[in-house]
C-alpha cells in the first residue's frame, strides 16, 4: 500500500460543511461524486468512524479522487482523510463523528439526488445529520 495523501482533522474546527470558498456548489459537488462512483466505486465500507471507498485505480481516477478530498477538506476540516493505493485500487477513507453522522454522510455521497438544488440538500443533511451546511449567499 502507498500512502497518496493525509489530511488530519482540525480539532478545533466547526462540525459545519462550509462551501462558502468552494469553486461549485454543494449540488454539482455530490453530481461529480455520483459521477465518479459511477465510473469506478468497486465497494466501500463504513464502521462506526470511518467510510472506506474502493475505487478502480483507471486512467485519471487517482487525480481525479486527489483533487476531490482536497476540496472536501477545505469545506470539512472536522474530518479526517487518507488516500492510499493499494494494487489497482484507490482507497479512500473519511473518519471522524460518530456512528450515525458518518452513516448519513455516506448516504448522502453515494445515494444523493445529484440534480437537487444546494439549500435543499444542505437542509435535508443538516435535518438528519445534525450537521449545518454552510452555502453562499450568491446565486451559486
Amino acid at each position: 500500500m502507498t500512502k497518496l495523501l493525509s489530511i488530519t482533522a482540525h480539532p478545533h474546527a466547526p462540525v459545519a460543511c462550509d462551501m462558502t470558498v468552494a469553486e461549485d456548489t454543494l449540488a454539482e459537488r455530490l453530481a461529480e461524486y455520483r459521477r465518479l462512483f459511477d465510473h469506478a466505486l468497486l465497494g466501500r465500507d463504513s464502521t462506526d468512524t470511518a467510510t472506506t471507498f474502493r475505487l478502480a485505480a483507471g486512467p485519471g481516477v487517482r487525480d481525479w479522487v486527489l483533487d476531490l478530498v482536497r476540496r472536501e477538506a477545505a469545506c470539512c476540516p472536522f474530518l479526517s482523510y487518507e488516500v492510499d493505493a493499494e494494487g489497482e485500487q484507490i482507497v479512500w477513507t473519511t473518519s471522524g463523528l460518530g456512528a450515525s453522522d458518518m452513516a448519513i454522510l455516506d448516504e448522502f455521497l453515494t445515494r444523493a439526488d445529484p440534480t437537487a438544488d444546494s439549500g435543499g440538500i444542505g437542509a435535508q443533511l443538516e435535518a438528519r445529520g445534525g450537521i449545518p451546511v454552510i452555502v453562499p449567499t450568491s446565486g451559486r
